[in-house]
């Protein structure tokens, strides 16, 4: 879904020091971005976030490097079972 928002870019380069801040500037690229994953300024309870490859439980608040690598992931239910699918995005 976010490649929709970004036209298609797998990857984007934006700046920031938290992933609040990361989100802000690019939804100011991207717009839209910030409504697909904020909902009343608290990160959407089916949105995980991976910082360097490590899911993080701090969610908006949580600090990120200069050359991290930030992974939105969503979960999804269906199929077999009870339990969840994730994606990349």
């Amino acid at each position: 879904m976010m490649q929709k928002l970004t036209g298609g870019a797998q990857q984007v380069v934006v700046e920031g020091s938290s992933v609040r801040q990361v989100i802000k500037n690019l939804d100011q690229i991207h717009p839209g971005v910030k409504d697909w994953l904020v909902d009343d300024n608290q990160l959407k309870s089916n949105i995980s976030i991976a910082i360097d490859g490590v899911v993080t439980p701090m969610g908006l608040l949580e600090e990120v490097e200069d050359a991290s690598e930030i992974h939105f992931v969503a979960a999804i239910s269906g199929g077999v079972g009870s339990g969840l699918a994730r994606i990349t995005t």
